[in-house]
C-alpha cells in the first residue's frame, strides 16, 4: 500500500530570513576568496557565479535540501513530487535565482501571488520549499 505524504509549505518570513543568511554567508567566503571589486565578468563575476552555485549544489544535494539558512530555520527544498534535490535541480534552481533578479525582482515577489509559494525558480527546478519533518529526521 502506497503511503501519502503531506507537506507544510515554508512562510515568506522563513524563507525570507534563510536567503538572508545564505547571502551573508555566500558573501564571506566571497571575500574570503578574494571576490569583489574590478574584477568584472572575466574576474570576480565568474568566481562569484561559482561560489553560489557550489554553496547551493552542496547544501541542497549533499545537506537533504538544506543550506545553512535553511537549517537554521527549519525549512527544506523538496521536488514537487516530495523526492529529494538533484544536482541539474540544485543548478537550476540558483540560475533561477539570477532570474529572479534581474527582472525587477518579479521572480522573488512572484511566491507572494502563487498559490503554492514559489518563486520562478522554484517553478524552473519544480520545487518546493517546505517546514522540516521533524519525524521523519528522527526515524530516518
Amino acid at each position: 500500500m502506497e503511503q501519502t505524504r503531506t507537506f507544510k509549505l515554508a512562510n515568506y518570513g522563513e524563507r525570507f530570513i534563510a536567503l538572508a543568511i545564505d547571502t551573508m554567508l555566500v558573501s564571506i567566503i566571497g571575500s574570503i576568496v578574494g571576490v569583489g571589486g574590478g574584477g568584472g565578468i572575466w574576474g570576480g563575476g565568474i568566481i562569484s557565479f561559482m561560489i553560489g552555485v557550489g554553496y547551493q549544489w552542496y547544501f541542497l544535494t549533499q545537506q537533504n535540501g538544506q543550506t545553512p539558512g535553511k537549517m537554521l530555520m527549519k525549512i527544506q527544498v523538496i521536488k514537487v513530487d516530495g523526492t529529494e534535490i538533484r544536482d541539474a535541480d540544485a543548478v537550476l534552481r540558483y540560475l533561477g535565482y539570477l532570474l529572479n533578479s534581474a527582472v525587477a525582482s518579479l521572480g522573488w515577489l512572484w511566491a507572494f501571488i502563487d498559490s503554492d509559494r514559489q518563486g520562478w525558480h522554484d517553478k524552473i527546478a519544480q520545487t518546493y520549499v517546505v517546514k522540516v519533518d521533524d519525524e521523519k529526521r528522527k526515524n530516518g
